[in-house]
């Protein structure tokens, strides 16, 4: 380590000016990165919705669709309109009732499920399929090309239509995230640090890291909205911490020796062990959610894993050769540090121990109970901005054509006319059916000689499969509209048991089951690989089960506190939260108790031991805690995304309690289960008990 040291001090300009040029394959990666917005598509390929999906693009060519309400346009203008929104590159089809029946011919003639599919008293329903689907790029613009016609008194809903309006918010707002993330991070660490330039040379260093990561997501394929817009914002939060240890020893070393490159050098080695070791933690943490079923997991954990490695070798490799080019304007613009050493505090803890334990143990039952039984949501557009054009457009579709949901049943096209029309008759009988309609319903009927099925034979008869579409009054993912999906596949299932569902019902169904898997699979293997890292760490079977104890209780705090508030969660959070917030903050567990460990090994008495732990240890962790929460309550005031703010939300909030406890409770912790420690913790210093 120490060549490596010497070489990275030696060639500090040269590897400045590697750095920077690599900040061009950078900017062309994240330029090539394709940003997903679809969370759905993100369920695993095997569930019967995916499934229904699968079909509905390869069997139906309807990968995407989207319902456009028109009001108050005669049908002749809405002809012309139909053949506008045909002609848009993107679009396959326009369905309406022009296709079935000549618009000269009054509507009344049609038969009255399609009548009241296609009109309401307010206007009339097109149908537009797209070429590709909802999360591709041409689809996006397609529909924000057709949402240009709003001023004609035209709203498009579906959730293709909402996954477009997120990309609009989307690009508008991640940029405002990032900015507000490094002001506010900026005035916690100027709080923080004696200098007044150091903070931003941290946030110049951290671009590096920040910049390549963005830029080898570009191997990924895609990565999610939500990665995208969170990304910057954890990686400042967690690994800015890493800067301040290294600015920290290498003001240490210059105190010793004149030489300015053995300074360094000397700093570099000595930060290289505590950040790797640090961030050892952070890395399995989110390594974790790969694990998930959902694939999103994956997407964030890989981005956020990588971003923290990306973080320690740009503050070993990188970030010396700046602190060394603005050193002396480091030293000469200085101020006094607001956030000082508690000198009470400490005292206090180590004082009234025994309290704040039966205090920890009274809240950990209540605040369990209340982690899990917090709500959660799972319908994703029930909480977007309700000034979305899509959102909008949606309401209009459950109000005037009571279209809330549409359900897709997929089934064997040898299946007899009969037998569909049964299962038309069984499905339509269940409560919140408000109608069905397949193609044997249609020519089933005392249809009139215009009438030419043909022309929607391609949408409902098709890959050796036959479509029937139900509009359900429920919303998606709420406790009727499964029951219904339930009872409708075992009607289906009696004709045809290879049957599916596709559509968002169908697909937020199995986004429930999925992630109730997801949620207790992530936070077992999180808490696993924590442990084991800290048995490794600290040679020790008591210490890790207090250290990741103390986190577990403040994310119980974290997670439980929307239980008393009367909130409800997004299903995402309830997942990624925990797992999070243990690896990004117990980091200040193994600090303060590796300076517990320094001060027993100088014969300090367990007490004073800890108090001087506390003290010691308190500006680092309040620091980097603060840093953290300073990233992150900023875009959980300026999201408009309930989604987005909610998780910054917990974020911050979680940074904040975790201080907190590792501050208060892990002193007290440590000073009663003392004796257990140093029995079952290999080379832990004898206590000395006077």
């Amino acid at each position: 380590m120490k060549k490596l040291s010497d070489f990275i001090v030696r060639k500090r300009n040269l590897i400045l000016l590697i750095a920077v040029l690599l900040l061009i394959p950078s900017a062309i990666g994240y330029a090539r990165t394709k940003v997903n917005y679809d969370l759905l598509s993100y369920l695993p390929k095997d569930v019967e919705s995916m499934k229904g999906q699968k079909s509905l693009s390869d069997d139906f060519n309807l990968a995407s669709t989207g319902m456009l309400v028109v009001e108050n346009m005669p049908d002749k203008n809405v002809a012309e309109l139909k053949k506008e929104i045909q002609s848009i590159d993107g679009v396959k089809d326009v369905l309406w009732r022009g296709d079935i029946l000549d618009i000269s011919i009054p509507k009344e003639v049609l038969p009255k499920d399609v009548k009241d599919m296609l009109y309401s008293d307010k206007g009339t329903l097109m149908v537009i399929t797209f070429e590709e689907d909802g999360a591709s790029q041409r689809t996006m613009d397609a529909i924000h090309k057709i949402k240009g016609y709003s001023e004609k008194q035209c709203y498009l809903g579906g959730f293709s239509a909402v996954s477009e309006d997120i990309k609009d918010l989307s690009e508008k707002e991640t940029p405002l995230y990032g900015v507000t993330a490094i002001i506010l991070c900026v005035i916690v660490l100027f709080m923080g640090l004696e200098s007044s330039i150091a903070p931003f040379i941290f946030v110049l260093g951290i671009a590096f890291p920040v910049a390549y990561n963005f830029g080898t997501n570009v191997f990924l394929g895609e990565v999610s909205y939500i990665t995208k817009a969170l990304a910057l914002v954890l990686q400042l939060g967690v690994t800015m911490d890493y800067s301040i240890f290294l600015l920290h020893r290498y003001q240490e070393e210059k105190n010793k020796t004149s030489n300015r490159d053995e300074a360094m050098s000397n700093a570099i080695q000595a930060t290289f062990t505590s950040i790797t070791s640090s961030s050892v933690t952070t890395i399995a943490g989110f390594l974790a959610l790969c694990a998930m079923q959902l694939t999103l997991g994956k997407d964030i954990g890989i981005v956020m894993a990588k971003g923290v490695i990306f973080g320690v070798l740009s503050t070993i490799i990188i970030l010396p050769s700046l602190l060394m080019r603005f050193d002396k304007y480091i030293e000469k613009w200085k101020h006094p540090i607001i956030l000082k050493e508690p000198k009470k505090l400490p005292a206090f803890l180590t004082k009234h121990y025994k309290g704040i334990l039966v205090i920890f143990l009274v809240l950990f039952i209540p605040m369990g109970y209340a982690q899990n039984h917090t709500k959660v949501y799972y319908d994703l557009s029930a909480n977007m901005p309700q000034d979305f054009a899509s959102i909008i457009g949606t309401n209009k579709l459950k109000d005037q054509f009571h279209m809330t949901t549409t359900h897709f049943l997929l089934v064997d096209e040898n299946l007899e006319n009969y037998q569909i029309k049964e299962i038309c008759d069984e499905v339509e009988k269940l409560n919140g059916v408000y109608s069905v309609v397949s193609y044997e319903s249609l020519i089933g009927g005392r249809i009139p000689t215009q009438l030419e099925p043909e022309a929607v034979k391609t949408i409902l008869n098709n890959g050796g499969k036959k479509m029937i579409l139900v509009n359900s009054t429920y919303r998606a993912a709420t406790d009727e509209e499964n029951k219904q999906l339930d009872k409708i596949d075992n009607i289906m299932h009696k004709y045809d048991k290879h049957a599916v569902i596709a559509g968002e019902g169908s697909l937020t169904r199995d986004l429930i089951t999925t992630t109730d898997i997801d949620f207790k699979m992530v936070n077992i293997l999180s808490v696993l690989a924590i442990f084991l890292i800290i048995v490794i760490t600290f040679k020790s079977l008591a210490l890790p089960v207090i250290l990741v104890a103390s986190i577990e209780f403040a994310i119980c705090i974290n997670m439980g506190i929307p239980y008393f508030t009367g909130s409800v969660l997004p299903f995402i959070a309830s997942i990624v939260i925990g797992t999070i917030q243990l690896g990004a903050t117990v980091d200040y567990a193994i600090l303060m108790t590796t300076r517990y460990k320094e001060e027993l090994s100088n014969g300090k008495p367990v007490i004073e031991a800890a108090r001087e732990a506390a003290a010691k240890s308190a500006p680092s962790i309040i620091t980097s805690g603060l840093s953290f929460f300073a990233a992150c309550i900023g875009v959980s005031f300026i999201a408009k995304m309930d989604l987005i703010k909610s998780l910054c939300t917990l974020i911050s909030r979680g940074a904040v309690i975790s201080m907190l406890v590792i501050l208060l409770v892990l002193p007290a912790l440590l000073i009663i289960f003392h004796k257990a420690i140093e029995k079952t913790t290999k080379g832990w210093p004898k206590a000395n008990l006077k």
